[in-house]
Order: structure tokens, then sequence, then C-alpha cells
């Protein structure tokens, strides 16, 4: 789009002029100016091809993400992540009519620079099941999946995998629950997959890391694109609020998952709720009730086996689906708290994996829309420009045209959303020039990192 261009080459003009300023103007000595001068000329280097800034090389490039203290890497550079989710992919893929619109989902997104997309890789017992019984599987169906990890390599986009649903759509662990029953088992509550021994089994033989790619004849679990495995979709135990039901089942599951595949990242899939091993950090959460959840941000993330942390915002379920001021403020401080103890407890990046705001809640606009993302990525910006762990963000949730039938008031379709489309534009093009010109042996102490800032952040930008 146009407007790119124009801002990459606003950038170039700028950098340009900061070459005629003394170094005074950075308050740091004849060192500082030399270092200075060598962020410029990496700077004007990548901005010279935004596909390389992208992380759009080669397929010799294309290298496992990784995590390095509180960041994400890859090839000993920050991968700082602006994504989307799109969960229906592979259902799209199973069925030839509608497969085209997998392709357009990572081409449209590729065109503002998203670099990592969040979908489901489980389907249990419904309609275009994946799994149809335990271990039993849809070879067509699993086709679809490899269709959709195949197709996200050639728009050099990652994915996230979740392995699994807290909610009944797409089966769930309510599906898990129902094969039990079938099987003989007495089983009287959903929150029984996190406990039952066959249950665990059901979960611990779901196959998908060992599946070999009949497109790329790649295994899953040695395929780059794979960004990371996620265990479920937000986890939720009522039944136990004290936790320790869902905490043995991530401490259980995560080591299985990383037993079968050490090279991948694994996270939880929490929606960030803090629970009762800190009590003085539930003041940040939107409502009492999410304390009773069974859930336990710091805690269920200690696990061993848990590369990074995942948070959930949704102030218009949480708090009210009224459009509200106080949801932004809302918005700014669970951000906040969360990247806090992801540096300080947790030492890992934190990625806000769903936020966005529903078109059907009352006094929607699409402006008020735009100041939730800019917001989110705001945030984000802020702890990237300090080397923070605010790893980065995914819409929730991100449609081509002519899928309005799976909308539930949260889609994006770029076509329709210019504004919006500008802004999930120059967020990628910051973190992609940020990505771009440091490296982790900066140690964020480097001079070109001071250049950089008052680039990323200029207002004109």
């Amino acid at each position: 789009m146009e407007i790119f261009g124009v801002r990459i080459i606003s950038l170039v003009l700028f950098l340009m002029l900061t070459r005629n300023l003394s170094c005074n103007a950075f308050g740091g000595s004849m060192k500082d100016e030399e270092a200075l001068k060598e962020g410029q000329n990496d700077m004007e280097n990548s901005v010279s091809n935004y596909g390389e800034m992208r992380g759009v090389k080669d397929d010799d490039d294309w290298k496992m993400v990784q995590k390095k203290g509180n960041q994400f890497v890859v090839n000993d550079k920050p991968f700082y992540v602006n994504g989307f989710n799109t969960y229906w992919l592979m259902v799209f893929a199973a069925d030839e009519s509608t497969r085209g619109k997998v392709t357009e989902v990572f081409k449209q997104a590729s065109s503002v620079g998203m670099t990592v997309c969040r979908t489901w890789a489980f389907n249990d017992g419904q309609w275009r099941a994946l799994q149809k019984s335990p271990s039993v599987y849809d070879e067509e169906v699993f086709k679809a999946l490899d269709f959709v990890v195949s197709e996200a390599k050639k728009y050099k986009i990652r994915l996230i995998l979740s392995l699994s649903n807290n909610w009944e759509a797409y089966g769930g662990k309510a599906q898990y629950v129902k094969w039990g029953n079938a099987a003989g088992l007495n089983l009287t509550s959903d929150d029984d997959f996190f406990s039952h021994p066959t249950l665990r089994s059901y979960y611990k033989a779901h196959t998908v890391l060992n599946r070999v790619n009949t497109f790329t004849n790649i295994t899953y679990k040695e395929d780059p694109t794979i960004f990371a495995w996620e265990l479920m979709n937000e986890p939720r135990c009522t039944s136990d609020p004290t936790g320790d039901k869902l905490q043995d089942w991530i401490q259980e599951m995560a080591f299985q998952v990383k037993k079968i595949d050490p090279k991948h990242m694994v996270e939880v899939g929490l929606e960030g709720f803090y629970g009762p091993s800190t009590p003085q950090r539930t003041q940040f959460n939107p409502n009492t009730y999410a304390t009773q959840v069974g859930t336990d941000f710091i805690r269920n993330h200690l696990a061993l086996g848990v590369d990074f942390a995942s948070v959930h915002i949704y102030a218009d379920s949480w708090i009210s689906q009224q459009i509200a001021d106080s949801h932004l403020s809302f918005i700014k401080s669970w951000m906040e708290a969360h990247i806090e103890d992801a540096e300080k407890y947790l030492g890992m990046p934190v990625v806000f994996a769903e936020f966005g705001v529903s078109s059907k809640d009352p006094g929607y606009n699409s402006s008020y829309r735009d100041t939730v993302i800019s917001s989110v990525y705001n945030t984000i910006l802020n702890s990237t420009k300090k080397g923070g762990s605010g790893a980065g963000s995914l819409l929730w949730q991100f449609f081509p045209d002519g899928t309005d039938n799976m909308d539930d008031g949260y889609a994006i379709v770029l076509s329709k959303s210019p504004s919006t489309s500008n802004i999930i534009q120059l967020q990628s093009s910051r973190l992609a020039l940020f990505n771009s010109v440091c490296n982790t042996k900066c140690s964020w102490g480097c001079k070109k990192k001071k250049l950089l800032n008052n680039i990323l952040y200029h207002d004109e930008l």
C-alpha cells in the first residue's frame, strides 16, 4: 500500500538528516557518535529491503524461533511479534471450495507485515473432525492442516498451533469426557479432562507433533514454520479454585510435549488471571470471578517446559459489554502488570495472544476499536524500547473478504477497515525495523538502540 511506501521514504529521509546532527544532540561522546553512525548504516541497509526486514529470506535462513531470556530470537536477532488469530484455517482447507481463503488470509496478513498466526490444530468429534475418536484421525482433514502449515511458510508466517479447547467449540474437553463415558468411565464433570488418567492418556496420544507434512515432507516437530505449541485454548478448571488440578495437568502435558519435541517452544494458552499463589496481584483481575476459575498466571507459567507466557484481553467480556473509556485504562494496567511479572518472576517473554473489540458491543464504532488496538500496540512498544518482556500481540481475529458467516463480531477485514490496516502496518514496520537492526549482542545498552528509539517512536512515523 502506498502509505507504507511513504513511511519508508520518510524514514530514509529522517536517517539522512540525522547524519548531519552533532553527537551532542544525543548527549553522547565521540565513541557514541561512531556507534550512532554504525547504527544509521545498519538501519539504512535494512530499510533498503523491507522484505528482509520482515524476515522474508531464503529457506536456508528459515530457522526456529527460540527463547533467550525475556526475548524471542531468530538467528540471534530479536523477534518481536505482530500477529493475528484465524482459528478456522484447517476446516476451510479441508474443502476445496473454501481452501483459497486460507491463502488469502496469509497473503493479506503478510501484506501488512504480520509474522505470526495462531490457529487450531484440533477438531475433536465434530463436523470435519481431525480426531474422530481417540487417536483415530481423518486423513483428509490432516492433509488440510498440512496445507495450512505449508501455505503459511510460503508467506513467511509462523504458526502457534493450539492442541485442544477448554470450550465446546471444535469438541474441547467436553468431547474427551464424552469419549471417556462411551468407553465405560463414570465421568460427571468436563473438568475430569484434567484429572482422569484415561482422558490424560487420550490427550497425550494426540499425534500432531509427529505428523509428516504431505506437502513439504517435513515432520511438524522439525518445521521452523511452527512458532510454538499451545497446550489448550483458555484452560479453566472451575471445579478446583485452588488451581492444583490444572497446575498438575500443565506440568504433565508441558513435559510430554517437550519430551516429544524439544526444539519448539511451548505455551499454556491462559487468559492471564491471577490466582491464589499471588493474592497481591488479584487486584489487576477484571472481576472477582476471575480468581475462581482454577488458573494462576504466575504459578502456571513456572511449570517446567513452559517457554513463554500468554495473556488475553477482553474488557468487553470481562468488565462490561458497553464500550467505555474505563476499558482503556484496564487494558493498560492489565498489560503492564503481566509484563512486569514476566520480567521479575518468570524471566520469559509474554505474548498478548488474543485481543479485540466486538462490533456487537453497545456503543461500538471503528474509531474506538482503532484506539484499543493502538493502546495495545503502544504498550508493547514501550516494553520493546526498554528491552522488556512484552514480546508481541495477536489480534482476534483476522478475516479475508467473503467469510462473514464466521464473524463473531471481532473480525477485521482489511478492505473494509483502511484505518485499522494502517495501524497494523505501522506496528509491523516498527517491530520489523527493530528486529532487523538490533541483535542480542547489543545487550540493550548499545548506542544503536538510542538512535533507534528516536526513530521508532517519532510521532510523525
